[in-house]
């Protein structure tokens, strides 16, 4: 227990750490910019000491918890030789835990608001979830074969650009954007885990280069299918220009913050319920192939079992924090910027919100954390997820621009694809899966929310932009730009290695 205290109050100082980018941004835009005091400030400063307590238990809860019976699954079905089973367990994690992922349920809503119910939202759904199923169990099974993973993700690319051309412009943009929420931030260190472990149990394996990239199999093929499916679902008929005024709903002013709330505490049951009701499935699949296909009890039960409950409360009171305070006020600020009409501003805003919002991404956290472990400290946790960080700001700043211009969103895409496949070349093969996993793991709890209400108050609030069309892609550009610049932390960091390494002669 001792032990334990020791490391939550060690994560309680790299949280506030990771949290101070987000304070920072916000004061200043608040204060210096919009030259306006929030009538909630209590509740900001309330809402941003539970997220600091959020982050910590939540990592806690990962490494004693979520890893050790990630990498105990991953070798007890190496030891069970069975190819079936190993990828029908990979299959239903993905899907299972997709079908209620909170981030692809409010993309997918919002998109059948503004198409009209042209996109169904479930239909949406059940794609994207078999698109990621599909994906972990390919991924699974690469790591079997010992492909290179490169190849797989650049034919992917190509798949993706090919059917843009195809698909209707009113699909695009939500295809790219499904790419992004469909990890969560409790799958994305589960299925890291399962990669890292099962790398680490086959002969001739190397976990760094092997066992990272399942994440960047599931960001890639919902693209593929959400594109496939606008092609089915919505035929010839383009005819979804004509916005109606239910779209004003989304627009960052009037994103859900009711004066008629239930009672708090009814409110906290209802929270804590929907977080435990998204690990069900992930642990109604792991007991089930734990106990009645591997046969086996689930080593470490207890403290295991004390793990989940600390990510459940971890979790909780991450998302509490940020509905008390940052939410409501980064929703506030993205209406204010756009009314301003201060181009320059809603850029800035849009890349340091970017930065300092991924910093604090508890799935980048736990994904960077096993970057260092299995690199030996080869590769830095926090220099990782700084450049990471970079490309989600370079990322979404772009994206904004595009947005005001009026461009189309595959050139940009497809652009950046080009950029990705070039520096896979020159990257060390060590940072390549990291660097896939990157794009995929940047976009998840706390990034969506504020990401897309800045997006389709962009495109609601602009002359001449159609939501459904220009609104999403900014969480696509999220996803894409981390690629390149992890790639470059690679490219850098062998460059300065090998000065180094002159040097010593």
């Amino acid at each position: 227990m001792r032990k334990q205290l020791k490391l939550f109050l060690k994560l309680i100082k790299e949280s506030t750490r990771d949290l101070l980018p987000i304070i920072i941004v916000i004061s200043i835009f608040q204060f210096f910019i919009l030259q306006q005091i929030p009538d909630n400030t209590f509740s900001v400063v309330l809402g941003l000491s539970i997220v600091l307590f959020g982050l910590a238990i939540f990592i806690l809860g990962l490494e004693i918890g979520i890893f050790p019976l990630g990498e105990s699954l991953a070798h007890e079905f190496a030891k069970k030789g069975s190819l079936f089973w190993l990828l029908l367990f990979a299959f239903l994690i993905g899907f299972s835990t997709t079908i209620a992922e909170p981030a692809l349920i409010a993309i997918a809503d919002k998109a059948s608001v503004i198409s009209n119910g042209k996109i169904d939202a479930f239909f949406l759904r059940l794609t994207v979830a078999l698109s990621v199923g599909f994906a972990i169990a390919l991924g699974v099974f690469r790591i079997i074969l010992g492909h290179p993973i490169h190849w797989y993700i650049i034919t992917g690319y190509i798949i993706v650009v090919l059917i843009t051309f195809f698909a209707p412009p009113e699909i695009v943009g939500i295809a790219y954007d499904s790419g992004g929420v469909t990890t969560s931030t409790v799958t994305v260190p589960l299925v890291t885990a399962l990669g890292i472990g099962l790398a680490s149990s086959i002969r001739g394996r190397n976990p760094l280069i092997d066992g990272f990239g399942l994440i960047a199999f599931a960001s890639l093929t919902p693209m593929i299918f959400v594109q496939i499916y606008g092609i089915v679902a919505l035929g010839g008929d383009t005819q979804l220009a004509s916005v109606s005024e239910s779209i004003k709903e989304l627009a960052p002013h009037e994103v859900t913050y009711s004066e008629h709330k239930p009672h708090w505490l009814v409110e906290i049951v209802f929270d804590l319920i929907a977080v435990v009701k998204d690990l069900i499935p992930i642990l109604a699949v792991i007991f089930f192939f734990q106990y009645l296909i591997i046969k086996k009890p689930i080593p470490h039960f207890k403290l295991i079992s004390l793990g989940f409950i600390y990510v459940i409360i971890g979790l909780y009171a991450f998302l509490v924090g940020l509905e008390m305070g940052l939410f409501p006020l980064g929703e506030t600020m993205a209406l204010q910027l756009t009314q301003t009409g201060n181009y320059f501003l809603i850029y800035l805003f849009g890349f340091l919100i970017g930065f300092s919002t991924t910093m604090a991404e508890p799935a980048l956290i736990a994904v960077a954390l096993k970057a260092k472990e299995v690199s030996k400290g080869k590769i830095n946790d926090f220099f990782l997820r700084v450049f990471v960080a970079v490309g989600v700001a370079i990322g979404i700043a772009l994206g904004c621009y595009r947005i005001v211009v009026g461009d189309s969103i595959h050139w940009y895409i497809i652009a950046g694809y080009i950029i990705v496949i070039i520096m896979t070349y020159f990257a060390p093969r060590y940072i390549i899966p990291i660097a896939y996993d990157s794009g995929g793991v940047t976009t998840s709890t706390v990034t969506v929310p504020l990401v897309a209400a800045l997006g389709i108050g962009l495109a609601s609030n602009i002359e001449g932009r159609n939501p459904l069309i220009d609104g999403f892609g900014l969480i696509a550009f999220a996803s894409l730009f981390p690629m390149i610049t992890v790639m470059g932390y690679g490219i850098l960091s062998e460059f300065l290695f090998k000065i180094k390494k002159e040097g010593k002669k």
